[in-house]
């Protein structure tokens, strides 16, 4: 079976399935599909669309968008980043401007909070 736009290929889950949390020997509650998870919000980041707008095979956008801000608090994307930067033959692993969006107003900073979602390591 082929590889869907956006979704993950077998090896690459392969490399980073062990680093997610919800496999069945950790605490707490089992991730039903962290495959699925992991490929509907891949589905939402590379297409720049809204997440109201996920396609219905990876369940309701609500409850992935609280999942994928819950792991993001949780440093599990930066986990996961970390081990594939350490693969040298990822080509999955840049980024160009077609895939970062910002709002006009986003030069100007308000300060806040400062939680890093994910991406690069900060710079001091």
């Amino acid at each position: 079976m082929a590889v869907k736009r956006y979704e993950l290929s077998e090896a690459q889950w392969q490399q980073i399935a062990p680093l997610l949390p919800g496999k069945a020997s950790d605490p707490g509650r089992t991730g039903s599909d962290n495959r699925l998870f992991v490929n509907g919000c891949l589905w939402v980041l590379r297409s720049g669309a809204h997440w109201r707008d996920l396609p219905e095979r990876y369940g309701k956008w609500k409850t992935l968008h609280k999942r994928f801000t819950r792991w993001a608090k949780a440093g599990v994307w930066d986990e996961v980043f970390a081990s594939l930067i350490k693969d040298r033959d990822n080509k999955y692993l840049m980024l160009d401007t077609t895939l970062v969006r910002a709002h006009q107003q986003a030069a100007t900073g308000k300060g806040g909070p400062r939680i890093r979602l994910w991406g690069v390591p900060e710079v001091d």
